[in-house]
């Protein structure tokens, strides 16, 4: 029923393209490029001259980057817009891209082939969201308010969630952890990364803030997804999410799975059945209407595209808020 493509290996086989040959070859290319104006930021070798090149493997990672960096970096995301993140194939002119950069920003175990070319680079600083903040094994039942007679958590198989940027105070720690290997690293500029990162901080403090207050009360605290997207903001909240196939977004759920579902949504009042935005909701809309429930979208912000219900994480992460407060019942 889901229409992803299947993922690769968890650890592909990605060609070592030898860097210095390349190098010796484009140096002439980059001669010319540094007299133009630095109008496109399409590649790290696009970078204004001076500023500090920052590779980002997807868009919460570059987000950070840009928000932190703020004038004096240049970003590169690996991950275009709309492209699903799990997807990503590292082409030969990105690994390039990544040897060439200041530092690389990643999320370990979310994207291999960004992993396997972080690790075969030589760049100076390697910057593991993953090593800032706590992660935690989710299966497709994230809380504890769901009906007794739910017991797809005893059947599921669980695995470490990489979506800690859903979680505005996980994600403000790694945040506050970017900060510092910026500063560590460019340190000319290190005020400017001190102060843009507590401005930062402040502000995922304040929208952390506005999820606690909004899902405070509310007619029921489950809500249904198409995969496990959204379980440390579920557990930051004291929600429950009931995912349809899991952590994996391949893996098909069982008819036992489906039926699951229905009978837990008629005993928890759930009223809506929530896709994601770079992917097809055919899933979301036929257990919708097998079960008679609406259908809307929880944005699980991988990328900013003209689907998106905002033009960056803050505006999207409010957009989610206002859709969970309807379908939980916000009173």
């Amino acid at each position: 029923m889901n229409e992803r493509r299947r993922r690769r290996p968890l650890i592909p086989v990605v060609p070592v393209i030898p860097v210095i040959p390349v190098l010796a070859t484009t140096a002439a290319t980059a001669l010319a490029l540094a007299t133009l104006s630095a109008c496109s930021t399409s590649t790290a070798a696009d970078g204004a001259a001076g500023k500090f090149d920052v590779v980002a493997s997807f868009y919460p990672m570059a987000f950070l980057a840009e928000q932190i960096g703020g004038s004096h970096v240049h970003v590169t995301s690996l991950t275009t817009p709309g492209q699903e993140p799990h997807d990503l194939e590292i082409s030969a002119k990105q690994i390039v891209d990544i040897e060439k950069s200041d530092a690389v920003l990643y999320l370990k175990n979310l994207q291999p082939s960004v992993d396997t070319a972080v690790s075969q680079s030589g760049v100076r600083t390697k910057i593991d969201a993953a090593s800032l903040t706590s992660m935690e094994e989710h299966g497709n039942e994230v809380g504890g308010h769901a009906a007794t007679h739910d017991t797809s958590k005893n059947t599921e198989s669980t695995g470490l969630d990489p979506h800690i940027w859903l979680d505005p105070v996980r994600y403000a720690q790694v945040a506050a952890g970017v900060g510092k290997a910026f500063e560590k690293a460019d340190p000319d500029h290190a005020a400017d990364y001190k102060k843009n990162t507590a401005a930062l901080v402040e502000k995922l403090g304040a929208l952390n803030t506005q999820f606690k207050e909004g899902l405070a009360d509310t007619r029921t605290k489950v809500f249904i997804t198409t995969h496990a997207a959204f379980g440390y903001l579920a557990e930051r909240y004291g929600l429950t999410e009931e995912a349809i196939n899991g952590l994996d977004p391949e893996s098909e759920p069982s008819a036992a799975r489906v039926k699951e579902l229905e009978t837990m949504a008629k005993a928890d009042g759930v009223s809506t059945v929530f896709y994601e935005t770079l992917v097809s909701d055919k899933t979301a809309k036929t257990i919708a209407g097998d079960a008679g429930l609406k259908t809307d979208v929880l944005d699980p912000i991988e990328g900013i595209t003209k689907k998106s219900r905002g033009t960056d994480y803050f505006a999207v992460q409010e957009a989610n808020l206002k859709a969970l407060r309807t379908a939980l019942g916000s009173k």
